[in-house]
C-alpha cells in the first residue's frame, strides 16, 4: 500500500516522524506492506519515509517573510506533481502546514476523487478567524479529520466534517520524565545554577524578530541573578552558528544544543529548566506537558502586522495554545509592540521569585493535560489511517 504524507517546518517534521513510526509498527502487525512517500524533513526520512522534498525549513508567517521561500515552495510543488503524475497513492495524509496542504488536498481530490485524504493536526480555525467568518476549504476535500483538540473536533464536526478526536500527540512522550538532579548531571550544570531555556525559532524569520528580544531579557535576568545559565536548543542545523554567535554578541552566559542533539537531550532540558522564554507554537504545549513555567512571545514585520490586522482582519484571542485551550492568560504572552525585553524580564521575575505564581501555572497545566485526551495518540491515529487505507 502506498501512502503520501505532506507536511512542512520543524514541528511538522517531528509530528510526521512520530506518525510514520506508528504507521510502520501497526502496518507490520496487520501484515500490510507499507510504502511511505513524503514532503517533510530528516526526522521523517530517518523514520522510514522516502522524502522527495525537504520542507522542514520552508515556512514563514507574513508576506515579506514568505518571499525567500517562493522558489523552494515551487520546487516542492513541482516534485509532488511529478510524483502524482507517475504514481497513484492509496491514501494521502496532510499534517499541519496549512497553505501548501490546502492546495495539495484540493489538487489531489480533483485528480483522484476516490483516494481518501486524511488531515491530521488541522489548522486551528476554532481559535482564529480571517474577517468575520473566513475559513479554509478543508472540509471540501477531507475524508477524515483526526483532531488533536476537542475544540478542533467540535468546530469541524459542526461544519459537516468527518472528525475523530485522537488527542494531542505530545502526550505520548512524557510518562518517564527524568528527575531534575539526573537532568543537571546529564547537562553538566552545577546544582546551584538556575536553567533558563530560550526557544526562539523554528522559522528563519524568528531569528530576526524574536531571538534578539529574548536574549536581551536573558541578559537582564543574568545581571540580576548570575546563577542563571541559558541554554538554547537549535531547531535546524542552519541555526546552529547563528545562535552561537548571538549568545556571544549579547554577552550571555550559556550554550546551545546543536540541532542533531536536541531530540535526545530535550527531556533533560525540560526537567532541569526553571523557566522558558519561547516563541508561540507547538513548543508551548511541550513545555506545559513537562511542567516548565514559560513566557510566550511573537513578532512579525510591521508590514505583515498591518496587513493582518487591518486588511485581513485576522483575529485571535491568545497566541499560545496553552492560553487558547484554557481560554485565560495562564502564561504571560507578549505580541508585536508589547514584545519587549523589559516586559519579559518583569514577568520572568514574577514567576521565578514568586512561589504562588509558579503554583498557579502548574495548576493550570494540570487542567490543560486533563483536556488533551489519553496517551497512545499516534498509535490511534495510525490505525485510523490504516483502516481507511485498506477499506
Amino acid at each position: 500500500m502506498k501512502l503520501l504524507i505532506s507536511t512542512g517546518e520543524v514541528s511538522g517534521d517531528l509530528q510526521g516522524s512520530l506518525l510514520i513510526k506508528a504507521l510502520k509498527n501497526n502496518a507490520e502487525k496487520r501484515r500490510i506492506e507499507l510504502e511511505i512517500t513524503a514532503l517533510g524533513g530528516e526526522r521523517m526520512r530517518e523514520a522510514g519515509a522516502k522524502v522527495i522534498s525537504n520542507t522542514s525549513a520552508i515556512g514563514a508567517i507574513g508576506f515579506l517573510e514568505a518571499l525567500p521561500y517562493i522558489f523552494p515552495t515551487l520546487n516542492a510543488q513541482s516534485k509532488i506533481e511529478n510524483f502524482l503524475s507517475s504514481a497513484t497513492p492509496d491514501a494521502v495524509v496532510l499534517i499541519d502546514y496549512m497553505g501548501p496542504n490546502i492546495r495539495l488536498g484540493l489538487k489531489v481530490k480533483k485528480k483522484f476523487p476516490n483516494i481518501p485524504i486524511i488531515y491530521y493536526i488541522a489548522p486551528q480555525e476554532w481559535a482564529w478567524r480571517l474577517g468575520d467568518s473566513g475559513t479554509t476549504d478543508l472540509i471540501s476535500f477531507t475524508d477524515k479529520i483526526l483532531a488533536i483538540f476537542e475544540e478542533e473536533a467540535e468546530f469541524y464536526s459542526n461544519k459537516g466534517g468527518n472528525v475523530k478526536f485522537v488527542g494531542h500527540p505530545m502526550l505520548d512522550f512524557y510518562r518517564n520524565i527524568p528527575t531534575r538532579e539526573e537532568s543537571f548531571r546529564k547537562i553538566g550544570l552545577a546544582s546551584d545554577n538556575k536553567l533558563l531555556l530560550i526557544i526562539p525559532a523554528s522559522r528563519k524569520q524568528e531569528l530576526k524578530y524574536i531571538l534578539p528580544t529574548l536574549l536581551k531579557a536573558a541578559r537582564l535576568l543574568q545581571e540580576r541573578d548570575p546563577s542563571i545559565f541559558v541554554i538554547i536548543p537549535s531547531g535546524l542545523k542552519e541555526f546552529d552558528e547563528i545562535l552561537n554567535n548571538s549568545l556571544e554578541e549579547y554577552g550571555i552566559s550559556g550554550s546551545i544544543i546543536l540541532s542533531n542533539e536536541v531530540d535526545d537531550i530535550k527531556p533533560f532540558l525540560f526537567s532541569a529548566a526553571h523557566l522558558a522564554l519561547a516563541k508561540s507554537g507547538t513548543i508551548n504545549m511541550e513545555l506545559a506537558l513537562n511542567s516548565v513555567p514559560q513566557i510566550v512571545g511573537y513578532k512579525v514585520s510591521r508590514i505583515t502586522a498591518f496587513f493582518a490586522r487591518y486588511l485581513l482582519r485576522f483575529n485571535v484571542k491568545y497566541i499560545s495554545p496553552v492560553n487558547l485551550l484554557l481560554n485565560k492568560m495562564l502564561v504571560p504572552e507578549f505580541i508585536q509592540e508589547d514584545f519587549q525585553a523589559e516586559k519579559i524580564f518583569n514577568a520572568a521575575i514574577k514567576i521565578m521569585e514568586n512561589r504562588s505564581t509558579q503554583d498557579d501555572i502548574m495548576l493550570g497545566y494540570k487542567r490543560l493535560k486533563d483536556r488533551l485526551g489519553k496517551p497512545g495518540v499516534t498509535d490511534r491515529a495510525s490505525n485510523y489511517i490504516l483502516d481507511l487505507l485498506i477499506q
